[in-house]
């Protein structure tokens, strides 16, 4: 077994560095950090004291030179939890690298405010979109948030009160477990709170009367998205996702993505997961994207290309959608041999065109077939009625383990 020459140390405001790590730190010939790190510090760094490069990816290549030369690395808290133990587990194997991590941010926060950690959602907005928030926008919702400096309590705080959101309670933490630690809380609408670069943010999410709440299983009110009418309806979507199976870490491929309601879907049902969709018309992109950071999934990954010849250099697909584009049985043909073993693959038509691709695939395939009439009530001069949307036709299928002819 190799043995460990790079050691990640966790840290805390409070200087406090275990036996393990003063250890690592009086033998690493080099030590990289951040300024604020080497301050905390101090004299406990022998070896040589290296800042992060810029560009930061270099220090990897870095690394790689120093490989069997005892090295340290200090981070923040957790280095595992939204830290630099994740990309760096990418470069070095775990043979060859120790963690020593002090107690994270999401930690010493749920402790200030007494709360469970295992019933907070825990997200990151350092260096990430802001409207990632959107998506977890729920009366009662806890949410502890790392920042990316002094600025993001406030633009929170706008973009929580934009959203109808302005009672909810936001309880900022500077320096945890330091000498400059300091707590302030005000509600969303009236937060005129100056803040330090390094704070993390606790919120306790309350509804004012025009918030508008979405739950994250799949069923978002048509209403939710903007749309040129070309959209998978609430129903159809609902038994669509079903059927999709979005699962943790997934990369779902979105074929005929339109106004982006299946991908979105998609992200917000499982967490990790990724999804690209491919739209060739350039004002449905737009409404995708819009859509995508207003309903809390800026990770959707939009293309401008048309299926098949678009698919040729995209990552294989754990599970895929066409929506659009059933013309010739090609398409189908060309999805499941990229397909992943054990993905799902669904496709909807509403032409008779599409649904006879759609009952080749079925013949040839198997898998499932079956249509889908919706019917909601709507006025009728003074009186209500019932009115129907056109049928859509849906087959899906598992991938077997095994290639499919």
């Amino acid at each position: 077994m190799t043995a460990a020459w790079l050691t990640l140390i966790g840290m805390g405001e409070d200087r406090v560095l275990s036996p393990a790590a003063r250890d690592t730190l009086a033998q690493a010939k080099v030590v990289y950090g951040g300024a604020r790190h080497f301050e905390l510090c101090g004299a406990e760094i022998t070896g040589e004291a290296r800042q992060w490069p810029s560009p930061f990816a270099s220090v990897y290549s870095d690394l790689a030179a120093l490989k069997g030369t005892p090295t340290a690395i200090l981070a923040t808290g957790d280095p595992q939890w939204y830290g630099i133990g994740s990309a760096l587990a990418a470069h070095v194997s775990p043979e060859e690298m120790l963690v020593l991590p002090s107690p994270s941010a999401f930690q010493l926060a749920s402790a200030r405010m007494h709360w469970p950690l295992q019933d907070v959602t825990c997200l990151s907005l350092h260096g990430r979109a802001l409207e990632t928030l959107n998506g977890y926008l729920q009366p009662g919702r806890k949410i502890l948030a790392l920042t990316s400096n002094g600025e993001t309590p406030g633009k929170v705080a706008r973009r929580l009160t934009d959203a109808g959101f302005g009672p909810s309670r936001m309880t900022l933490m500077e320096h945890m477990g330091g000498a400059q630690e300091r707590l302030c809380s005000a509600t969303a609408a009236e937060w005129r709170e100056a803040c330090a670069d390094f704070n993390t943010l606790a919120i306790e999410l309350l509804p004012g009367p025009d918030a508008k709440a979405f739950a994250r299983v799949p069923g978002l009110p048509d209403s939710a998205f903007r749309h040129d009418g070309k959209m998978t309806k609430r129903e159809v979507r609902s038994v669509t996702m079903s059927a999709l199976q979005p699962m943790p870490g997934q990369l779902l491929w979105d074929v005929g993505a339109g106004c982006g309601s299946i991908g979105i879907e998609w992200l917000r049902a499982a967490e990790q997961t990724s999804a690209i969709g491919l739209e060739p018309h350039t004002e449905r992109r737009a409404m995708a994207a819009e859509n995508a950071l207003a309903l809390g999934t800026p990770a959707l990954k939009l293309v401008d290309a048309t299926a098949p010849d678009g698919l040729t250099n995209l990552p294989d697909p754990d599970a895929i959608f066409i929506g659009g584009g059933l013309t010739t049985p090609t398409l189908v043909a060309t999805c499941l041999s990229r397909l992943k073993p054990g993905g799902r693959l669904v496709a909807n038509a509403v032409t008779l065109e599409g649904e006879a691709v759609l009952l080749s695939a079925h013949q040839t395939h198997g898998g499932d077939l079956i249509r889908l009439t919706i019917q909601r009530a709507d006025k009728v001069g003074g009186l209500t009625g019932w009115r129907p949307f056109m049928p859509v036709t849906q087959w899906s299928l598992t991938k077997p383990h095994g290639d499919i002819a």
